[in-house]
């Protein structure tokens, strides 16, 4: 009876920590999440050709957070054929500043031709899992430039009617210069 023992507390200790744990709640980093808009830029006098083309010193600024900041990737100090911009998930429409040729002269003046486009869409909570909770998508995504007489942006174009912006792989806009 002792050497039976033996044996089955070691195997009932086994049995517990193998079928008596749960599965760790850690959402993997490949699992998508709350996607950002992808914009490409194309030339404005080559519009069916399929080629994006460069904004030189292309800087972007967000509007309307506590901090705007720049967004790090396109700081002013390199050409860009595309960008990944954030939306806002808590509002149904977000605006950047986006500054082409954009430089500082020795006397701290900004040169360059900022054009201010506002994205407008609606919000939609979409649940991914127990571990990741809840992503947001934008629905009928709409993209105006302001008119400040000396516009860079041309035509602001989506992709599909009825734009959504729910996988960051596809370009959601074109926008030709």
């Amino acid at each position: 009876m002792k050497r039976f023992k033996i044996i089955l507390i070691p195997l009932l200790v086994f049995f517990i920590t193998l079928f008596g744990c749960e599965k760790d709640d850690i959402c993997s980093e490949t699992t998508e999440t709350t996607p950002k808009m992808h914009i490409a830029f194309y030339d404005i006098n080559f519009p069916t050709e399929n080629t994006p083309k460069n904004v030189n010193r292309l800087r972007v600024t967000g509007i309307g957070d506590p901090d705007p900041g720049v967004l790090s990737t396109y700081d002013g100090s390199k050409a860009q054929k595309e960008l990944f911009l954030p939306l806002k998930t808590t509002e149904n429409s977000t605006q950047f500043i986006l500054h082409k040729g954009y430089k500082i002269d020795e006397n701290d003046n900004v040169l360059g031709n900022p054009d201010t486009i506002t994205i407008n869409y609606v919000r939609k909570e979409v649940y991914v899992s127990r571990a990741c909770g809840y992503k947001t998508i934008f629905e009928n995504v709409v993209i105006t430039v302001e008119d400040d007489g000396n516009k860079w942006i041309q035509l602001a174009q989506s992709v599909n009617d009825n734009q959504t912006v729910e996988h960051e792989d596809d370009i959601h806009y074109k926008i030709y210069h």
